[in-house]
This record gives C-alpha cells, sequence and structure tokens, in this order.
C-alpha cells in the first residue's frame, strides 16, 4: 500500500484505522471500542481493554521462544564497560526490582521519580514499574534542584529511584548532593531513596530514608506483571510550559503501545530482531518512546549509550556503534550531528567503519538545517529523514515513512502527516491557510492513540494550553506551513518555549530567575540561532537606579543563578544591559520582534517614533555584543 492510499483510508475512518492497529499488540482483554470521551468530554482510545506494558514489552517476547534475542546493548565509553542483555536476562532483572518495590509497598497508581543516567537500570527500573502498574516520572539528570523538586511536588512519588552519579565526557556529577537539596525544598517527601551507588561516586545515605539499591535486591521475589485498563497512565514526563512552571505529560497505557507498535515498523522500518539505536536520554521522550519502550514491544535490540557524539573518545563514537552493533536505523538530533560536522568536516573517521547493515538515518528533537542535513545525507549517502513531534504527541506527527513508502526528501521539511494525524495550517481566524502560506500549526480533534490525553492533575491547564486558543484543534505551539504536495514545514516556535540542543527550555523560567537579581528592574530571555546548538538563550536586563555593578560581573552572577536554578541544560551564557525594553502599550515586551532581529527575519515595525528608537538602541547593542546571526 503507498504512503497516499494508507493516510487517506486511516483519515476517512481512524476507529476503524486504530481498532485494526490495536489487533497487533497482545492484549489481556479485547478493548470493547476504539474511542470513547471521557467525563470532561476528553478522548481516549481503548477504555475498557486491559493489559501491561512490560508484558508487552519483555514477557511476551519471551514466551514467544524469543528469550535469547538480545533485548540491550548497554555501551558506555565514559565507564569502558559494554554490557548485553537477552530478553530472559531482562525478564529476570525487571520482574527482581519489581519485587523491591512491591517491598517498598509501590502498587498501582503510586508514583515513582527517576534520577538516573543512561544505564541499564534506568531502564529496568522504568519496566519495573510499568510491571507493577505504578507511574513512573523519569528527570534528567542535568535538571538541578530547584527543577527537582518542583516535580517531586506535583507527582508526589512515593520512592525516588536513584544513581549515585554520572559522567559528563570526563566530568563526574555528583547525583546525591542534587536529590537532598530538593527533599529540602519540596514539600512532598517520599517514603525512601533508593540508590545505585556507583563506584566512581558514592552517595552519602541518610538512615532512615535511604537505601541502597543491590542491597534491596537481596532475596527478593520476582513480581509478576499486573493488569491495568488502556486508559491508566504508564508515566508522567515534564515538559517546559510558557509560565515557567512544568506540564506534567501523561501518556496512557494503551495507546501509547499501539502507537509505538505502528511507528516502529511503518515509520522506522524495523522488525523484530533488528537492531535499534536512538541516541538520546531516558530523560527525555525519545528515551521513552524510542530507547525502552518502542523497541522492545517491536521486539528490537535496542541501544543505551552512555557517552557523547564526540570527546568519548572523537567524532567517530556514533559511526563505531552503528558498525559494532549492525544497527539497522539511527536517529538522533542535528545538535549531535553538527557537533560531529564541527569536529570532522571531512567525515574522515566514518571511513575506519562497516555500515554496510546501517539503512536508516532519523533526525528530530528540533529544526533540522538544510545544511547540517546535506552534509550528513553525502556523507552516509543514505537516506536522512527530518521528522517532526513533541514530548506532548510521543510519537512522530510528521515523517517520511520508510516502512511503507520512501516517498522524495525535501530539504527543511519534516515530511509528511502520519496516520491520522490531521495537520493544519491556521490563521489567527481559525481558518485553514492556503499552501505556502506561514502560520499556527494545529491538529484537528481527535489526537490519534499515544499522544497526551490531558495533564497530571491539571486537566483545566490541558485545556487553556492546547485546545482553546484554536477551537477544534490542539495548538502545537509551532508555527509552520505546507506546500503544494503536502510537505510541511515546521519554521519555530510561537510561544517563549525555545530548543537548546534538542532539550525544550522555558524562557519564563529563567527570566523568572534572572529578575530575582538585586540589581535587575526587568529582563528579557530570548532563543536565538546558534550553529551547534540550534538555540541558545540570550537575557537582556535593563538596570534598577543607582546600582554599581559591571556587565561582566552581573553576566557572571546571572549564568550561576540559572545554572544553580534550573541546570547546566539550560546553557544560558550571556547577558546584556540594555536602557530599555521594547513593550506594546500595555506593557507587554516585543520579544517576539527581539527574536525576529536577532534572526535576521522581518517583521514590522512598531507605530510610534518612540518605539521606534528603542529597537534601533537594542540593534545597536545587539550589534556591539554580536548577538544573533544578524550581528556576528
Amino acid at each position: 500500500m503507498s504512503y497516499q492510499s494508507l493516510y487517506d483510508a486511516a483519515l476517512q475512518d481512524p476507529q476503524s484505522f486504530w481498532a485494526q492497529q490495536a489487533n497487533q499488540i497482545a492484549w489481556f482483554h479485547t478493548p470493547p471500542t476504539a474511542l470513547t470521551r471521557d467525563e470532561e468530554g476528553l478522548y481516549r482510545w481503548f477504555k475498557g481493554g486491559k493489559m501491561n506494558t512490560c508484558y508487552l514489552a519483555v514477557d511476551y517476547h519471551v514466551e514467544q521462544g524469543r528469550g535469547n534475542q538480545v533485548a540491550f546493548i548497554y555501551d558506555s565509553p565514559v565507564t569502558n564497560t559494554k554490557k548485553q542483555y537477552t530478553y530472559k536476562q531482562l525478564q529476570h532483572e525487571v520482574a527482581r526490582f519489581a519485587g523491591v518495590l512491591h517491598r517498598l509497598e509501590v502498587k498501582k497508581g503510586d508514583r515513582v521519580l527517576i534520577y538516573m543516567p543512561m544505564m541499564p537500570e534506568v531502564a529496568f527500573a522504568m519496566l519495573a514499574c510499568a510491571r507493577l502498574g505504578a507511574v513512573h516520572s523519569v528527570v534528567f539528570g542535568g535538571f538541578a534542584a530547584n527543577e527537582l523538586a518542583i516535580r517531586v511536588d506535583d507527582a508526589t512519588p512515593k520512592v525516588i529511584l536513584m544513581a549515585s552519579g554520572g559522567i559528563e565526557i570526563d566530568k563526574i556529577i555528583p547525583y546525591k548532593p542534587i536529590v537532598d537539596k530538593a527533599l529540602t525544598l519540596s514539600k512532598h517527601q517520599p517514603n525512601h531513596v533508593v540508590v545505585l551507588q556507583r563506584p566512581f561516586v558514592l552517595a552519602q545515605m541518610q538512615e532512615g530514608r535511604d537505601l541502597d539499591w543491590n542491597t534491596m535486591l537481596y532475596k527478593i521475589r520476582k513480581h509478576p506483571c499486573v493488569e491495568v485498563d488502556a486508559t491508566d497512565p504508564l508515566y508522567i514526563l515534564y515538559t517546559s510550559g510558557t509560565t515557567g512552571k512544568p506540564k506534567g505529560i501523561i501518556r496512557d497505557n494503551g495507546g501509547h503501545a499501539v502507537a509505538l507498535k505502528f511507528s516502529m515498523k511503518n515509520i522506522f522500518g524495523v522488525d523484530a530482531g533488528d537492531v535499534y539505536w536512538a541516541a538520546s536520554d531516558v530523560g527525555w521522550v525519545v528515551g521513552h518512546s524510542y530507547i525502552v519502550y518502542g523497541p522492545l514491544i517491536q521486539g528490537c535490540t535496542s541501544i543505551i549509550y552512555e557517552g557523547k557524539p564526540i570527546r568519548t573518545p572523537d567524532a567517530g563514537a556514533f559511526w563505531r556503534v552503528l558498525s559494532e552493533y549492525k544497527v539497522k536505523t539511527f536517529f538522533t538530533a542535528p545538535t549531535a550531528i553538527r557537533a560531529i560536522k564541527k569536529e570532522d568536516s571531512e567525515g574522515l573517521l566514518l571511513k575506519q567503519y562497516d555500515l554496510s547493515h546501517f539503512q536508516y538515518q532519523f533526525l528530530a528533537g528540533e529544526r533540522c538545517d538544510v545544511a547540517t542535513l546535506e552534509w550528513l545525507s553525502n556523507l552516509l549517502q543514505r537516506p536522512v529523514i527530518d521528522h517532526w513531534w513533541q514530548t506532548e504527541s510521543g510519537w512522530p506527527m510528521l515523517a517520511n515513512m520508510v516502512g511503507v513508502e520512501l516517498l522524495p526528501i525535501k530539504p527543511g521539511s519534516a515530511g509528511k502527516c502520519v496516520p491520522t494525524y490531521d495537520v493544519q495550517i491556521l490563521d489567527e481566524n481559525n481558518e485553514v491557510l492556503d499552501a505556502n502560506q506561514e502560520g499556527a500549526v494545529a491538529i484537528k480533534l481527535p489526537l490519534p492513540p499515544g499522544a497526551l490525553p490531558t495533564l497530571w492533575n491539571d486537566t483545566q491547564r490541558f485545556i487553556d494550553s492546547y485546545l482553546t486558543a484554536y477551537p477544534g484543534y490542539y495548538f502545537t505551539g509551532d508555527g509552520g506551513y505546507k506546500d503544494e504536495e503536502g510537505y510541511v514545514y515546521i519554521t519555530g516556535r510561537i510561544d517563549d518555549v525555545i530548543n537548546v540542543a534538542g532539550h525544550r527550555l522555558s524562557t519564563a523560567a529563567m527570566e523568572e530567575v534572572v529578575a530575582g537579581h538585586p540589581a535587575v528592574a526587568e529582563c528579557a530571555v530570548i532563543g536565538i540561532e546558534e550553529d551547534l546548538k540550534g538555540q541558545v538563550p540570550v537575557g537582556f536586563v535593563v538596570l534598577k537606579g543607582g546600582v554599581d555593578i559591571s556587565e561582566a560581573q552581573l553576566e557572571k552572577e546571572l549564568i550561576q543563578m540559572v545554572r544553580g536554578h534550573i541546570g547546566a541544560v539550560a546553557a544560558f551564557r550571556r547577558a546584556v544591559v540594555a536602557k530599555r525594553l521594547p513593550k506594546t502599550r500595555s506593557g507587554k515586551i516585543l520579544r517576539k520582534i527581539m527574536r525576529a532581529m536577532t534572526d535576521g527575519k522581518s517583521f514590522s515595525p512598531p507605530s510610534t517614533i518612540e518605539d521606534i528608537t528603542v529597537l534601533d538602541e537594542l540593534n545597536e547593542l545587539m550589534r556591539e555584543h554580536k548577538i544573533g546571526v544578524a550581528f556576528s
């Protein structure tokens, strides 16, 4: 079947399409219907179906005779460690750790927060939660104590699972001080913190609360899979919101499993037994969907890589992994490719490796610039496929579906709509725009399975954030356009969320920190285009009267403050002092115009001479400090 015939049939009758796809997974009790609405009028998929995600990802394959197939390959150049786990061994590890959680009185519906780097035990922990019907919430290890505390208070976990530390290239990052500080900041306190000690950094244990991971495994009984409803939550994953407060994205069990099973074969072109690698982190949605759950549900071999694209040990690290493990499909972020290109612009390191098994290269997590896509295409001589999705969707919304039909690749486009995503470009009046007209990227309701049904304990915020701006549609927060052939081009965020090396971060959260400096009267943090990370934040600050501080000292202190409150992942490294900031008549800072100025894009000029003068001042300031592509 061609892509277009598949998409048209699915769009014409999405319920029948997804009911058919639901037959591809093993239910304990088949759902009586595909699509329903709950008491709040929100769409839910496969209500009444009974299943268990851990069973689908692990036990099912053992029962089908694939117990000796490798499920996970752990490759850690930063610790010089390589391990492999078959599906049978994975079942043993996960069932045992589910027994640990059961001993700690974790049961169906309880929350467990996970704060760990890329290592096998983080996947064991996620799957063990799924096995019990508990709801896990993984927090990226680069996040600071304040951000961790916010998530603890929102998710109210019964238990926190953590490693004693991680390694960033050659720098040891102790995790325990961050967790301890977070728990002094949070109102909610977990019953226990289970600590996996790593030999290079030992955590100080708090008596009565902290428990040793390996000691807990001693003489533990394995726990079976618990039956859950398809609409029960599998996990909460927090993503940045425009208010600065993170949004707890809920992923349900049934729709998630059906969507990921469909995507692995039809989008990424892999079958059971194939080796699939997503070079990401389980702290992000890519790690959830395409390191742990998607590949395992499909019966693939997945790679857990604890390293970087460069300096572990060099810019050939990714090519080494692709070659050594005979990877068929590879998924990473454009930032990683730009880093490799910077270190090895001629691609000489690639020539050392045999990539004969390697077929498809996928890129996502941020907008892929044309130069990076073309450089990688020329280097690999294989299809390089940009695609687009969000934490909220959980799986691709736009893609070139290589498992169905490899369509012509158009650099700059993230591809065509995936069944049954009805992506439209809307104007401010909720009208669908013609081809090549830029507007808001929105998706006609209902969303397909796998997409968020709501937010954790905040249905009203879900409605306000996603469903209100364009009635009848889910608003993605992105702008873009379609061409005459239906290819969609994503041009960037419309709201105040920026994408730093594939990590979605709130400028509002950074502004809150910057505004807390005693010398700052007001501020604006905007994301500007940057060659390596895609976007980086820059702060523009107006000082209080009578303040005596040098710009260099202020910048240094603001960098430390943002790092302390949000973490190094924010990549906040520049702050400049301005006389005043451009504003609307109502006092709202014109961040969109400021972003357009730094990125060298056109914008509608303000109406008054005073406003034009403010912009002229800001333009000169940006030029003086060489901020943005327009002035560098």
